[in-house]
């Protein structure tokens, strides 16, 4: 069996599994969510086995530390899983919900209501923990998977897999709910963009790369999550030991991913008084500062910043810093630069809050706090499916109800069209 055969026989399985899960009780998905919880820990030690594979492999390949740092399966990170499972599964399961009901003059009843999307494609790098939460959210919203990770993680991924499915199976799950491609050739990817007899809609997470490229071969929906240049604006009325802490945690955290500030933006006002201050606490820690001619007076080991650097997303100890005249300033540079994810202000100043928060475009704008909260278990989700800088029909992070349509269900009397 030659790949294009080997993911559409994937696919016409996930379709008929599609069908069966949509019988499926809240319990019953509950029961079985906890069961891939408990199977998941069973299996710890072989999925560190497999994550060490993939570990040397990436060393070998000159992965950076940012892009190793979102490969390891440490304990944490996998107890981190297995408490996503467990919070999935006590959520509110949003399929069957009355979104609104209401009545016609002709007596008919028009419910609308959510219902699961079908069969959802999911096409992803580096991060394993990806394949547990996608298929956890995606079975608790009855909504089939199929999950294409990179080459970077595939044993990773296949033991992760491997365990959901036959900790799910144990307690009813029917099969093929939660299939992983297990070939990493990118034909897999290709054949997956244009399966409309069997996808309903694909969920890429990655690099920018890997969008634009599902982008340009899909023939099925797509929702996209793209670059996260994400923004941290200090004001002239800002609380600098707040600002200070908050551009600290968003920045160097946790580097690698998509909600840690690429851009500082401060108040000329304050400016003389907070950037030597921050640059001595990024230099700590070993941020690269780029920035305009001010931040490189001010901050002795930055280096002047290029265009590029405005829009770059750096996902590394890198980070662009600029001077700007007021919050006006700041938001035209956010929206001219910035890629729509997450980006925060820090203010005591009401009017410039209020201000930001209704011009600032983007998924998720904040009022002195991290932009690292921007994440479905932080947003109380359970764990997320991504974060979309789409603004259809999903925005921001993406967690149960971002997974499901809705149909109008009509009940009528005899009721006739005239």
């Amino acid at each position: 069996m030659n790949v294009r055969e080997q993911v559409l026989e994937i696919g016409a399985k996930a379709k008929a599994a599609s069908r069966e899960l949509a019988k499926l009780s809240t319990r019953r998905k509950n029961t079985i969510l906890e069961a891939m919880a408990e199977e998941l820990d069973a299996q710890r030690a072989f999925i560190q086995a497999e994550n060490q594979k993939d570990l040397e492999a990436g060393r070998e390949a000159g992965l950076t530390n940012a892009m190793l740092d979102r490969l390891d399966l440490t304990d944490a990170r996998i107890d981190s899983m297995i408490k996503g499972l467990r919070d999935v599964a006590v959520l509110q399961d949003p399929v069957g919900e009355e979104i609104s009901t209401w009545n016609r003059p002709n007596g008919l009843e028009i419910h609308k209501r959510r219902v699961p999307i079908g069969v959802i494609g999911i096409i992803f790098e580096s991060r394993p923990n990806v394949t547990c939460d996608a298929a956890a959210l995606c079975f608790k919203t009855s909504n089939a998977v199929i999950l294409r990770g990179g080459k970077e993680a595939i044993h990773s991924n296949l033991a992760i897999a491997a365990a959901m499915q036959k900790g799910g199976e144990t307690k009813g799950m029917p099969a093929n709910c939660i299939q992983l491609i297990p070939t990493i050739d990118r034909e897999a990817v290709e054949v997956m963009c244009q399966m409309t007899d069997y996808l309903d809609l694909i969920i890429p997470r990655g690099g920018e790369g890997l969008i634009r490229a599902v982008m340009k071969m899909a023939h099925v929906p797509v929702i996209k999550h793209y670059t996260g240049v994400c923004h941290t604006y200090v004001d002239a009325s800002a609380n600098l030991d707040m600002a200070l802490k908050i551009a600290e945690n968003a920045k160097c955290q946790r580097p690698g991913v998509c909600n840690a500030m690429e851009t500082l933006l401060v108040h000329k006002d304050i400016a003389e008084e907070f950037l030597p201050k921050m640059g001595e606490i990024f230099s700590r820690h070993g941020v690269e500062m780029r920035g305009d001619s001010l931040t490189t007076k001010l901050i002795g080991t930055a280096i002047p910043a290029k265009e590029e650097d405005w829009s770059t997303e750096y996902v590394d100890l890198i980070l662009s810093i600029k001077v700007v005249d007021n919050v006006a300033a700041a938001i035209e540079h956010i929206n001219t630069y910035g890629s729509g994810h997450s980006d925060a202000i820090v203010s005591e100043d009401e009017k410039a809050t209020v201000k930001f928060l209704n011009e600032v475009d983007a998924a998720t704008v904040y009022v002195n706090a991290s932009t690292r909260f921007t994440d479905g278990a932080e947003f109380g989700m359970g764990a997320e499916i991504g974060v979309s800088t789409d603004k259809l029909h999903a925005r921001g992070p993406m967690g149960l109800e971002e997974l499901t349509t809705y149909k109008y269900v009509i009940e009528g009397k005899g009721q006739i069209r005239e």
